[in-house]
């Protein structure tokens, strides 16, 4: 049987304790074998100029896997035309890595917006999409809810989030508690958002 893989796309500007308890918490209650971060260069749906450095987020991410065996960091997305689309990403998986069987996960604000993707049609039929609980806004589409492809996920519910993160770092407040130990580090010692 192939490896199956999830795919958790974030800018993870930084990542912080909420990403670590979701991704943890989906791989741990399902059947996943690893569940990779996909650190992605640049959302088309985000402005660009608060994005930190690729690398430097990537850097924070492994810096938060170290700990979690079945958690991984992905640069997948660096070497891709910019801007991509999760539908281009998957294709390029799938070529090489032919023995993964890969879903993605989403937060349920996402899933709100999956008509919005490119070919998102061509992803649900395709692939599993695992949908953690958020407080947001708006209905889902009952074809979404009804979807054999949607598997709702009992996670629990972290409302954190990155830009908060940065905006307490520029406010000089602090924000240990809400970053694993290495990332508060990291940041701590490189004055990043500051």
């Amino acid at each position: 049987m192939n490896k199956q893989v999830g795919l958790f796309f974030g800018s993870f500007n930084p990542i912080h304790i909420g990403h670590l308890i979701i991704a943890n918490h989906l791989v741990e209650h399902s059947t996943m074998d690893e569940l990779w971060l996909v650190v992605t260069p640049q959302n088309p749906f985000k402005e660009k100029q608060s994005l930190l450095d690729n690398h430097l987020r990537l850097e924070m991410v492994n810096l938060a896997v170290e700990q979690y065996p079945k958690l991984r960091a992905s640069n997948i997305e660096f070497q891709l035309p910019q801007p991509n689309y999760t539908v281009n990403t998957l294709a390029y998986l799938e070529e090489k890595y032919p023995n993964v069987s890969f879903a993605l996960i989403m937060g349920e604000d996402n899933l709100k917006s999956l008509h919005k993707w490119k070919n998102y049609e061509h992803i649900l039929a395709h692939y599993p999409i695992y949908v953690y609980p958020r407080i947001s806004e708006g209905e889902f589409p009952d074809t979404l809810i009804q979807h054999p492809q949607i598997k709702r996920v009992a996670a629990p519910i972290i409302e954190l989030s990155a830009t908060f993160i940065r905006e307490e770092i520029k406010a000089k407040r602090n924000v240990h508690p809400l970053l694993p130990e290495k990332v508060w580090q990291y940041i701590d010692k490189t004055g990043l958002y500051s």
